[in-house]
């Protein structure tokens, strides 16, 4: 065989493998818990990522290749989400990260997407601290994102309505004791703090508790005027359906987990006028809501969305990540994470229209003029009055 034969065939070699990875798929994890307690979270947020990645590959995907989500569920148990982070970047390799909806699964779990440089974006986690764990100086880069609004933002408004609108100055905090719970209350407190207010009570409770009799029975002695609680779904419904019960009536406002399906559903008719911050409530006042709930309830067959925050979050996450590996043209890590930081074009999403929402040392898309109060009504949030 001649060389120049030889040559060629080696160009030819070299065109075909390159052809080959050019049309490989671009490989994203997607994790939260899909069953448990925190599921109406993570279904409602998998799905909204998923209904962005259909959209996006029907388009012709990212860089001519489609968008492949590597789903795994961590079922809001800190060790499981660590197992499936180190999974999806060691095993499945993947480019970048969408999800954590836990607070405490991020904060132990997403130091091996920054250890990776390896870009990923908190979709639903809300803990203050996740998107300071890895900023300079301590470290020239983070690669942790987010486009949930953070307790800071969220307890800001929350004290502002019970506080500042409606007067209240004897407050009680019930919390989970989860890290989500415990971060918040925190942050509760010094948002409280600030307006010179100490809670009459702080009671703590447990995941599966199912009497909070204890803890509001303080409350309610202490002269709480209302309740403010940090916690998910299901023991939340357990404090509405509890202060039911021993007859004490007082509003309940809390972060913005009171919009959980399982809350709504199990707390029934005791569950309304609960109070949260939301980044959206199912209502299409916009062509772009409008179509991203018809699309959702079209593709899963719901009329309510179990956790409509979850999922809009979700869905803006994904065109925002799929915009940064376009700007950046390649899947490598720091080139995401540097295109994030510097996003060029507007994206119009449910949630916001997002204009450079990341810089280099702010990693958190969602500011206080995108956060609004809903309160339940009849099964439904509906936007607070």
């Amino acid at each position: 065989m001649s060389i120049r034969l030889k040559s060629i065939i080696a160009v030819l070699a070299v065109g075909a493998a390159f052809s080959a990875s050019a049309a490989d798929p671009i490989k994203i994890g997607l994790s939260g818990p899909f069953t448990g307690g925190s599921s109406p979270m993570g279904v409602s947020m998998r799905d909204g990522v998923k209904l962005a990645a259909d959209e996006i590959n029907a388009k012709g995907g990212v860089l001519g290749r489609k968008i492949e989500l590597i789903e795994r569920d961590d079922q809001a148990d800190n060790t499981r989400g660590i197992q499936v982070t180190q999974e999806l970047i060691n095993k499945e390799h993947v480019v970048a990260g969408i999800g954590f909806i836990n607070s405490g699964v991020a904060l132990a779990a997403q130091r091996f997407y920054q250890e990776a440089k390896i870009p990923v974006v908190n979709n639903v986690a809300t803990a203050t601290l996740i998107t300071k764990q890895f900023m300079p100086p301590e470290f020239p880069d983070s690669y942790v994102f987010r486009t949930s609004a953070n307790d800071t933002l969220q307890t800001t408004l929350m004290v502002e309505e019970a506080v500042g609108k409606r007067k209240f100055t004897k407050i009680a905090i019930l919390a989970d004791s989860t890290n989500y719970g415990q971060l918040g209350r925190e942050d509760l407190e010094k948002a409280l703090l600030k307006k010179g207010i100490k809670p009459v009570a702080v009671e703590k409770y447990n995941i599966k508790d199912v009497d909070m009799t204890a803890q509001l029975l303080k409350a309610k002695q202490a002269g709480a005027q209302v309740v403010m609680t940090y916690g998910i779904g299901p023991e939340l419904a357990q404090i509405a359906n509890g202060m039911e019960k021993l007859g004490w009536k007082v509003p309940m406002m809390g972060s913005w987990t009171l919009s959980m399906s399982n809350f709504i559903d199990n707390a029934g008719k005791n569950g309304d006028g609960a109070v949260m911050p939301q980044t959206f409530i199912q209502e299409g006042n916009t062509p772009k809501r409008k179509a991203f709930i018809a699309a959702y309830q079209k593709a899963y067959k719901v009329d309510r969305i179990p956790s409509p925050v979850s999922a809009a979050q979700g869905y803006d996450s994904m065109y925002l990540l799929a915009d940064a590996i376009k700007q950046a043209g390649s899947t490598d890590g720091p080139k995401i994470r540097a295109a994030l930081e510097n996003l060029k074009d507007k994206y119009e999403g449910v949630v916001k229209t997002y204009d450079h929402p990341y810089t280099h040392d702010d990693h958190e898309a969602i500011k206080l003029s995108d956060v609004m109060m809903g309160e339940v009504k009849g099964g439904h949030v509906v936007h607070a009055k």
